[in-house]
């Protein structure tokens, strides 16, 4: 067990995080060339879908994150073979698929909600699949009732204890008509790599249509299933008995890409963000043009850059796609500090993505957050009760501080706030940003930033 614990320690280690905290001396814009690769929320359910073939799969244009660590070791305690022939690549192969004992399982999967998906394809494999306490970042509830009653719905029965979730499916799993109340996309995810082997025909109402999705459904297909996607959300998956292994190369990051270009917009810098793709972005331009700020659309990337006039504030809603992503706003957010007005943030996704904005206010940002959300004659998102919404008064100077990472997105704009601000910050608990930004020390490198890191 010991050695278990070591291992998932070590997560970070092994895609090149070793740094707790990072010394940032602000003030300077970054500038230089920097490439994204495969989503982390395209890449780790792909992994998982490898499980539901009866070959090897290839995976490339795989990021050297923490998230993508976890679920290789998930993967491996099962019995799939793992290995990396080139970098970026991964092949996997689930022939030997086993059960895994408790105590491994929940070695690797505290710091990672992924396990949840490993559900549908383990019942199909193994008949049986457990599911430890989840982890994963701290902005709000993440219910995964979605996801047990979509399970029940096909046919598995769910079993709580102390220790976790024990799932089984003595007579198989069929196909169901299932309407999700939200357009959760981990609950999408978990039809589609449940129903794709399911006896008959599953029809998904509500469902998530993120480009992510898409890619995860080209994945499936490629495998020999049989997906129809149709218009007001519904998804019609036609279960098979078997499915391959794939070869595909995961659609980029977009949530990197557009932290990386509100960085830049807040250093009044210039980046050029290799492998960033108009189609799955455009929300965000046109956002970040509205804003201010200004972009050059290449074949092999986006270059987003201050054009030298003064930032416009903006209202912005979250939503699901094709609305402005939740995990757009919390880089956008400290770029606005600058903008000349006042700006709002209506967030409806999560209920406690605004924690982030407590060290910016520290660092001198003038932001409110209204916890019951804000009432507008001109929102275009239906309201949620979970909702919030942040009022961004600038510009403001911000000054350096001491400040903790809360979790993946809202660290990211605490690195962009000390990258902007006057004088030096220093930011522990960094390696939680490893989860989702490959190699960011290093990118923060490249486009000169002045910084030191320290374990």
């Amino acid at each position: 067990m010991n050695s278990l614990v070591e291992d998932a320690q070590k997560a970070g280690a092994r895609v090149g995080m070793t740094a707790d905290k990072i010394v940032i001396n602000g003030g300077k814009p970054l500038q230089g060339r920097i490439r994204v690769r495969g989503a982390k929320n395209l890449v780790t359910k792909a992994m998982v879908a490898s499980l539901l073939g009866d070959t090897e799969s290839l995976l490339r244009d795989v990021p050297a994150i923490s998230d993508v660590q976890v679920v290789r070791n998930l993967l491996e305690v099962h019995g799939v073979l793992v290995s990396e022939p080139e970098s970026g690549e991964l092949v996997l192969d689930p022939r030997n698929v086993k059960s895994a004992h408790f105590a491994e399982i929940d070695a690797f999967a505290g710091s990672s909600r992924i396990p949840i998906l490993f559900c549908g394809p383990l019942l199909h494999q193994l008949g049986e699949a457990f599911i430890p306490d989840l982890g994963g970042c701290r902005i709000g509830d993440r219910p995964i009732d979605f996801h047990l009653d979509a399970l029940r719905a096909m046919g598995a029965i769910v079993d709580k204890g102390y220790e976790g979730i024990h799932l089984t499916a003595p007579d198989g799993l069929h196909g169901a008509n299932i309407e999700l109340p939200y357009p959760s996309v981990g609950a999408t995810e978990q039809v589609l790599l449940t129903a794709v082997r399911a006896k008959g025909v599953t029809e998904l109402k509500n469902a998530a249509i993120e480009p992510e999705i898409m890619d995860l459904i080209a994945i499936l297909q490629k495998m020999g299933a049989i997906i129809s996607v149709e218009p007001n959300r519904v998804i019609f998956i036609e279960g098979v008995e078997s499915l391959r292994g794939y070869t595909h190369t995961a659609i980029f990051d977009r949530n990197e890409a557009a932290s990386w270009a509100s960085a830049a917009l807040a250093t009044e810098g210039d980046v050029f963000v290799e492998g960033a793709k108009q189609q799955e972005l455009m929300t965000f331009l046109n956002i970040f043009r509205k804003v201010g700020g200004a972009f050059d659309i290449e074949d092999d990337g986006i270059r987003f850059y201050h054009p030298g006039t003064p930032l416009k504030p903006v209202v912005v809603e979250t939503d699901v796609h094709p609305g402005f992503m939740t995990d757009w706003q919390q880089p956008l957010v400290v770029a606005l500090t600058k903008a000349e007005g006042v700006s709002i943030v209506h967030e409806t996704v999560y209920e406690n993505r605004f924690g982030f904005t407590e060290a910016l206010i520290e660092m001198g940002a003038d932001i409110t957050v209204h916890k019951q959300g804000l009432e507008s004659v001109t929102r275009r998102v239906p309201r949620r009760p979970l909702e919030q919404a942040a009022v961004i008064t600038g510009p403001t100077k911000l000054h350096g501080a001491d400040v903790h990472v809360p979790d993946l997105r809202g660290g990211f704009s605490h690195l962009i706030a000390a990258l902007t601000a006057e004088g030096r910050s220093t930011i522990s608990n960094v390696g939680i940003i490893s989860r989702g930004y490959e190699h960011f020390i290093d990118k923060l490198k490249t486009l000169g930033a002045d910084f030191s890191v320290a374990s």
